[in-house]
């Protein structure tokens, strides 16, 4: 499973909470958690919360990102790449679905990857929103206006799934 989140860590502690949650929940699960290779922020949070349990971690990072985003040097396996693209071409491929957490451009950037290509049909990835303590209700409710101007090709809900903690995940696994 991709996370998507951020090198961050924000200033709402729920985040980093349910962020080492979902690497747990993952690794309990024996589910790889594929992810950006960073060691910060919630980046960090997660891949730490799976190691700790012994999960398997896959980082992809490009290589100008490497000391900015402080990458993990503890995976079960690091990837560097050229470029961000390639990444997130590699990020997308390696993946059954995605759980997308707070952030921040990065990580929208990502999302609306995923989900761009969701609707044209080059692939079909499940996509998740851990909308903790309410981050995404705003982007949330701008996706639902786009689907009610007749902007998107399909409803959101047969794209995104929504939990409001990171344990609801388990009844997609």
């Amino acid at each position: 499973m991709a996370v998507f989140c951020g090198s961050k860590m924000g200033k709402n502690p729920l985040f980093e909470t349910h962020t080492k949650q979902l690497g747990q929940i993952l690794a309990q699960n024996n589910i790889t958690l594929i992810y950006g290779a960073g060691n910060k922020g919630l980046m960090g949070a997660v891949a730490n919360g799976s190691l700790q349990l012994d999960g398997k971690v896959v980082g992809i990072i490009p290589a100008l990102l490497k000391e900015q985003e402080h990458m993990h040097d503890k995976l079960t396996e690091s990837i560097v790449v050229e470029d961000m693209h390639t990444r997130k071409k590699m990020l997308f491929e390696k993946c059954d679905a995605a759980i997308i957490l707070p952030g921040g451009y990065g990580t929208l950037d990502e999302l609306f990857e995923m989900l761009t290509w969701n609707q044209l049909k080059i692939h079909n990835i499940k996509i998740f929103f851990l909308n903790s303590d309410g981050f995404y209700d705003n982007l949330i409710a701008h996706i639902n206006k786009m689907h009610a101007e007749d902007f998107l090709y399909t409803h959101p809900l047969e794209q995104i799934t929504v939990l409001k903690n990171p344990a609801e995940l388990v009844n997609f696994l």
